[in-house]
């Protein structure tokens, strides 16, 4: 079985660190034999979650569509930069947007994220590595019911952490990546061989 991922970082800014993270990954995990999907936050933007809105109109398209990526997915890495100490809100938006999505196109319940296995990066510009982010990240889709791995690659001052084909310059972020790659990859195939039977 070849496990189907999908990667997004949490920030949209050209030449995002996290962006950086999230290509990482995605190479990681098609060398590892994933298939991949990547895609950017930018291309299904969202006001920000407000019930009266959804009341009055719904669930915006974006968010049903984004809710159907991973529903899609057998699993999904998240790359995070870290604001003031904690997840960007483009990145809670959008989550909690799909959090919001009861139901599929034909009528039947839908929770995109419960059961879902979910593998988290960070990164930042100074010696945290995003750290603090990712451990709210974590704790905001525990709460969604999402499936946590373990391992994590959380990248310090990233501004110097890659070379110019993307790669990590430090072995030991090569191997930490490579690991979290590895153990969602096999949480994935074990997952679909269990379902299997």
């Amino acid at each position: 079985m070849t496990p189907r991922i999908l990667v997004f970082a949490g920030s949209t800014r050209s030449g995002a660190l996290s962006g950086k993270t999230a290509d990482a990954a995605m190479k990681e995990l098609a060398l590892q034999g994933a298939e991949v999907t990547r895609i950017s936050l930018a291309d299904y933007p969202l006001p920000i979650l407000n019930q009266d809105l959804e009341r009055e109109k719904g669930v915006p398209d974006n968010a049903v569509k984004l809710a159907r990526m991973v529903m899609a997915h057998d699993g999904l890495l998240i790359a995070t930069p870290e604001y003031n100490s904690s997840i960007p809100p483009l990145l809670k938006n959008a989550i909690d947007w799909v959090s919001r999505v009861k139901a599929d196109a034909q009528g039947r319940p839908m929770r995109a994220f419960s059961g879902k296995l979910v593998a988290l990066c960070s990164s930042s510009d100074g010696g945290f590595a995003g750290v603090r982010a990712i451990n709210h990240l974590r704790a905001v889709l525990v709460h969604c019911q999402a499936e946590i791995i373990t391992p994590q690659c959380s990248v310090p001052r990233a501004q110097e952490a890659f070379d110019e084909n993307g790669d990590f310059v430090e072995e030991r972020l090569r191997k930490a990546m490579a690991k979290v790659c590895q153990t969602l990859i096999e949480r994935a195939r074990l997952f679909s061989s269990r379902m299997a039977r």
